[in-house]
């Protein structure tokens, strides 16, 4: 049971990832991301220790570029009083050097002899027979520059591929909410982020900032990215377990999203509204390299986080139900919690019981084991609307009161049996007695 939950988990994230593989390919084709494509060109490709220097700064940096890159190529100024964000630039200078040439470089001179002056070394015959010019040459050397955010600008939108923020409830959400919490390795602040970001990961600070007042759909969601960027991306801790990070932040980008996007479907929130756009806007391009390439990690990741939270809901569950029955259709059903997991028992109309067996996952909540059992056994989805939660009590007392009706009749029928071998016993015994002779074989004494 153990092997068919892991493959029964794996087989649901391959089916997850294959969504969201059609989703962004779907967009890619469309021409609003051709117009999106145009615009992200023109921004300035930042180095790994820019990128590194502005998630330190400025976390919830979305989009930078310098004062004048703002005004020139996206026609919008940076607002009075914004703070910048200090990176490390190259520039090319320019200066004048010194060139000697030697007078003896010819080819009639090569043939020649030098002639030294008493006392004369080679380093002053050379410096002697050459002359000086100069030329100017081109040399990169650094010097820190200023950029600025998106939110610190006005002025033209900026087109975008659909990222539409998340909208509706979830259901079991503070449930959800103190999960992911207790699972996180750092801390997590609710705040108004003047940026308009949903939320962040401060690699400084070491922890996880989220919008406040959010839709729920959209706070969850965002959880799940940030949480994963903690996980991932986080160069001291990644630097302490010997990983050489030096992922760019597309890729990071593509990576917390895609994870956000599995955890959530696996919890039967939609987020491709948000998530594909998102998605498509870290990419470079229709062949989702960026995707590609973290699929190992992005399903490891899904997976371990999924697991992590299946274990924490159940707890915060587990002190309102442990055991569960239902009517399906004509026939019953029983789980309750085990050590091992979930027992679990199927009884016809009569109360009979037909199978039964264990799920090894405690990590599920006992609606979600039930859910699973039911959809192994082909019961939840083509009678979905005749199964009905019952009493357990008045379940077991069905059951029991079947068991010992059914004990009764045993013992009835095995009274009439007795009652009946009495009977012919005392048939033989009575000829015995009137004929000794009668009984000559034991054939005939059975």
């Amino acid at each position: 049971m153990a092997d068919e939950n892991t493959n029964r988990a794996k087989e649901q994230l391959d089916e997850i990832m294959g969504k969201l593989e059609k989703g962004l390919t779907d967009l890619f084709s469309s021409n609003k991301y051709k117009q999106y494509l145009t615009t992200m060109a023109k921004f300035h490709n930042y180095s790994f220790n820019n990128t590194l220097l502005i998630s330190m700064q400025r976390p919830d940096a979305t989009l930078v570029a310098g004062y004048n890159a703002w005004s020139k190529k996206f026609e919008r100024h940076v607002v009075k009083g914004a703070k910048g964000i200090r990176i490390i630039s190259p520039v090319t200078l320019k200066k004048t050097v010194e060139v000697r040439t030697s007078r003896n470089d010819s080819a009639a001179s090569q043939d020649k002899i030098p002639i030294y002056a008493p006392g004369e070394t080679k380093e002053d015959y050379e410096k002697r027979t050459s002359e000086v010019k100069t030329k100017e040459v081109e040399y990169t050397a650094f010097r820190v520059t200023t950029v600025f955010d998106i939110s610190d600008t006005e002025g033209k939108e900026l087109p975008t591929v659909g990222v539409n923020e998340l909208d509706g409830k979830v259901a079991d959400y503070s449930k959800y909410i103190t999960a992911f919490t207790k699972m996180s390795r750092v801390p997590i602040e609710y705040a108004d982020i003047k940026s308009g970001a949903k939320g962040y990961y401060s690699v400084s600070d070491k922890k996880i900032v989220i919008q406040k007042d959010m839709p729920e759909a959209q706070t969850l969601k965002t959880l799940i990215h940030e949480m994963a960027h903690s996980l991932l991306h986080d160069k001291d801790v990644n630097k302490e377990a010997g990983i050489d990070d030096q992922k760019s932040k597309s890729v990071k980008e593509v990576e917390a999203e895609s994870i956000a996007y599995t955890v959530c479907s696996r919890l039967g929130i939609d987020t491709s509204d948000y998530s594909f756009g998102y998605i498509a806007g870290w990419s470079s391009g229709k062949d989702l390299k960026e995707l590609r390439d973290s699929m190992e990690t992005i399903k490891k990741t899904a997976s371990l986080m999924i697991r992590e939270c299946e274990c924490a809901f159940a707890k915060e569950s587990e002190a309102e139900k442990n055991e569960l029955a239902m009517m399906v259709d004509n026939h019953y059903f029983e789980i309750h919690r085990c050590d091992d997991g979930y027992d679990y028992s199927f009884y016809d109309e009569n109360f009979h019981l037909l199978d039964g067996g264990v799920l090894e996952n405690p990590c599920l909540t006992i609606q979600a084991a039930a859910d699973e059992i039911l959809k192994d056994a082909g019961l939840n989805g083509t009678i979905a609307g005749k199964i009905k939660e019952i009493s357990v009590e008045d379940l077991h007392d069905n059951v029991a009161a079947t068991e010992a009706k059914e004990m009764k009749i045993i013992d009835e029928k095995k009274i009439s049996v007795i009652d009946k071998l009495k009977g012919k016993l005392n048939i033989v015994d009575s000829l015995a007695k009137a004929d000794p002779k009668v009984i000559k074989t034991p054939e005939l004494a059975r």
